[in-house]
């Protein structure tokens, strides 16, 4: 794979075989948009959690106590939370682990699979992939990859960089990888398929938004300047929206959640109101990521 990063000159004084280069190294190719989904469900609802857990901090060095303490919480309540809720309503769901959150937590992943929820990849220790030269990340994937396996006993299919951080070498490691899938890019609200220098890959992208991200509502750290907080009813406002939209054009729901942000008392309520909404509708397919990628492509 090319990789034109690295020019010299400001960007307004690129010739445009570079920045034609820049822009083209992952493209959003043909829409995966089916007609109907399956069963004959008008749209899809697609629920992740990202469990970060202890990584978090763990990637910034692991100085704070008090925040490892937050990604503990995360095993302790979070994900045991959310299973019961997902189980009451008969859900599956992906959950995306990096390796190291599975190491730390082995009986969780164990837990969810045999419950038949989606282990995802994320990374070995919620490293931003753009700093990474190719052999690291490359190492790291497929480090990632097999210790999911190994611990679960499934090999995962479908990958979500750490931070949404995709780096000029993610989609060829992907490739290499043999996934089916990608959900870290945004490039539309239905699922498409992923182009590398101009040529399809193959591999389906489930894109995300920060908009349908928890964590950019109530994400926090009191070291920093980082201080959003939307009251919940308003976060359920704009789930309820996206959703909504979603239904009336019969496409993708997908939404990112993360066991320690969204189980607190306060909030978990705005998943179960997300859920009993989009029941309701009652021609609506929850499934997981890899479903959802398996269907769109297999249509």
């Amino acid at each position: 794979m090319s990789n034109p990063v690295g020019a010299a000159g400001e960007p307004w004084q690129w010739d445009e075989p570079h920045w034609r280069g820049l822009v083209n190294q992952v493209r959003a190719g043909r829409r995966l948009a089916p007609a109907r989904w399956k069963g004959g469900a008008r749209c899809a609802v697609a629920l992740s959690f990202d469990s970060d857990h202890d990584t978090n901090e763990l990637r910034d060095g692991g100085k704070s106590i008090g925040r490892m303490s937050w990604g503990q919480y995360g095993n302790r309540v979070g994900v045991p939370r959310i299973i019961e809720l997902l189980d009451r309503y008969g859900i599956k769901a992906s959950f995306y682990v990096p390796a190291v959150a599975a190491l730390l937590y082995p009986d969780e992943q164990k837990r969810l699979v045999a419950e038949g929820h989606e282990i995802g990849i994320h990374g070995w220790i919620h490293e931003l992939n753009s700093v990474l030269p190719y052999e690291v990340e490359r190492d790291l994937m497929f480090r990632s990859t097999d210790t999911l396996e190994k611990i679960t006993g499934v090999r995962p299919v479908g990958l979500r960089t750490p931070s949404w951080d995709f780096s000029p070498n993610t989609l060829r490691i992907e490739t290499e990888l043999g996934l089916l899938y990608d959900s870290s890019l945004m490039a539309d609200e239905d699922c498409y398929d992923l182009v590398m220098d101009g040529k399809s890959t193959g591999i389906v992208e489930v894109p995300v938004e920060w908009v349908r991200d928890d964590a950019v509502y109530f994400m926090m750290n009191r070291f920093q300047s980082l201080r959003p907080y939307t009251p919940p009813k308003d976060v359920l406002e704009i789930f309820l929206r996206e959703f909504d939209a979603a239904y009336q054009a019969g496409g993708l729901f997908q939404l990112t959640m993360h066991p320690h942000i969204i189980t607190p008392r306060s909030r978990i309520w705005i998943l179960e109101e997300v859920i009993r909404h989009a029941q309701a509708k009652g021609d609506v397919w929850f499934a997981t990521h890899a479903e959802v990628a398996a269907y769109v492509k297999s249509v």
